[in-house]
């Protein structure tokens, strides 16, 4: 009954007319940003954080995360219509819904994605609700031994970011937990790697190099000469799906929704192989699986169920107990940072109006995409027929502003700048950029927890292997480390595809 009234009071803070707004606002720039391909998801919110810094606590988490799960759907249009995926989520979707698209029944892909979306990402904000008060119980038994190794948890899923390389994801790692070293020392209190300079003495700007890593080194990096698409959107007469069609999609929805937030709560996974193997699902169970491929609306209700479901259940590692399950939610977990919220065991004690208010937040944003994405398909599909340099020049606008506006300072504006051409280099050397996201936000965290243990242990490292739940989980992350040894790894396709994010 506690979880209830506290959900309760999450929802008349979200109803606000200034919640609400935040809300509509991240729905419809997440959109955008998904329609935009090669853009995805984490490009996305890194992009649009310094929206957000002015705004207050709750309001800045709900526009993030309506932004997060607006790009799960914005990238299914073009998968649909263009059979280009706005973001790696949405690539299986293309196979049948640019089929459907073909047969003339884009808009019925279109309303069964929405719908799909919809119930997978409201059935996992259910499973939030319900793990939220236990685990964050459970979590306020962690001291700072437990929290490093949680930390050392999150830090080995590079072993899941990694790609095709091992060596490229541990040297992306090093850079990240590099910079996350600049500033002053958490418990010592003295200046490291700041050059002399000033500035530097507060760390360099989280939100500045995730701009720079990932939106301006996408934008130099993008190849020019690309050919036009023609863009045609259906009418809302071809939006309508058939009885038939809803019959066929529900058990899809069903197994999308499971397959989708089960893997969401595993650190590491990403949506790519929630949607992959929610489309393998259909193909082994679904009546009408001969026909997948082909225009069947089973291999649009189930990878679109997945994908959202998975976005939803993947918030639930970072409420409970603070770590990031995928890039995505490592960048929205250094937001909460920005605004002085640890997620993680405390966050519903020292903050519980506001962990609500976010949750509450979370059923409303999935209505406001439900309501808004259908009608407004002829929108999103419009922004692609705006000539490329044109939207170049509006989102590098974007990003100089943004950058500036974070301290107010142009150095911020040079930071993100060198990030940028760092990136792009890294991009051109094929190493991953989640990593650095990781190690960036996770590495002070893992510093002060190692120093405030060792400091109650008087240096003493058993203090380690005394505690239980400590141990447990140290041994937890030498399994994921040693999991390409086990053949645990994902099939490289896969990983390949996450690489690119």
């Amino acid at each position: 009954m506690d979880v209830f009234n506290e959900l309760m009071n999450g929802f008349a803070a979200a109803m606000t007319w200034q919640n609400l707004l935040f809300a509509f606002v991240g729905c419809l720039l997440g959109t955008v940003i998904g329609v935009l391909p090669g853009i995805g998801p984490v490009a996305g919110v890194a992009l649009l954080i310094p929206l957000t810094l002015n705004l207050d606590p709750a309001g800045s988490i709900i526009m993030l995360c309506a932004i997060f799960y607006g790009t799960t759907y914005g990238g299914t249009i073009t998968s649909v219509l263009l059979n280009t995926p706005g973001e790696a989520a949405s690539a299986i979707t293309a196979l049948d819904g640019y089929a459907m698209t073909k047969l003339g029944r884009a808009g019925v892909a279109l309303t069964i994605a929405a719908a799909g979306s919809f119930i997978g990402g409201s059935i996992a904000t259910v499973g939030l609700v319900m793990a939220a008060k236990p685990l964050g119980n459970l979590g306020l038994l962690i001291g700072p031994p437990e929290f490093f190794a949680l930390v050392v948890v999150g830090i080995s899923l590079l072993v899941a970011l990694a790609g095709r390389s091992m060596v490229r994801a541990l040297i992306s790692g090093a850079i990240g937990l590099l910079i996350s070293m600049v500033g002053i020392d958490p418990v010592a209190g003295a200046p490291r790697f700041v050059f002399g300079m000033e500035r530097l003495l507060d760390g360099v700007s989280f939100v500045a190099v995730i701009v720079g890593v990932f939106g301006l080194s996408e934008i130099l990096s993008h190849r020019a000469g690309k050919d036009k698409v023609a863009v045609q959107a259906p009418g809302m007469r071809a939006l309508l799906p058939t009885r038939n069609d809803w019959r066929r999609s529900a058990p899809a929805f069903a197994r999308g929704t499971g397959i989708g937030f089960g893997l969401g709560l595993i650190p590491g996974m990403t949506g790519s192989v929630s949607s992959l193997l929610s489309y393998g699902a259909e193909k082994k169970f679904s009546k009408y699986r001969h026909q997948l491929g082909q225009g069947a609306v089973e291999g649009v209700a189930g990878p679109e169920t997945a994908n959202n479901a998975h976005a939803n259940g993947a918030l639930i590692p970072l409420f409970t107990l603070g770590i990031p399950a995928s890039p995505t939610i490592a960048v929205l977990m250094g937001a909460f940072l920005q605004q002085g919220l640890t997620p993680g065991p405390t966050l519903f004690v020292e903050h519980a109006d506001i962990a609500w208010t976010i949750i509450a937040s979370l059923f409303i944003g999935n209505i406001l995409l439900l309501i808004l994405n259908v009608p407004l398909v002829g929108l999103w599909t419009s922004i692609l027929r705006i000539p490329y340099p044109i939207l170049t020049g509006l989102i590098l606008m974007f990003m100089v502003v943004g950058a500036y506006t974070i301290n107010f300072s142009v150095f911020d504006v040079f930071v993100m700048i060198l990030f940028g051409v760092i990136g792009l280099a890294l991009r051109h050397l094929d190493i991953p950029l989640a990593p650095m996201v990781l190690t960036l936000v996770l590495g002070p965290l893992m510093e002060r927890s190692l120093r405030e243990s060792l400091d109650i242990s008087r240096g003493d490292l058993t203090i380690f292997l005394e505690r239980p739940v400590t141990l447990v989980l140290l041994i937890l992350a030498t399994v994921i480390v040693c999991s390409p040894l086990l053949k645990l790894r994902k099939p490289a396709a896969l990983a390949t595809a996450d690489s690119e994010l």
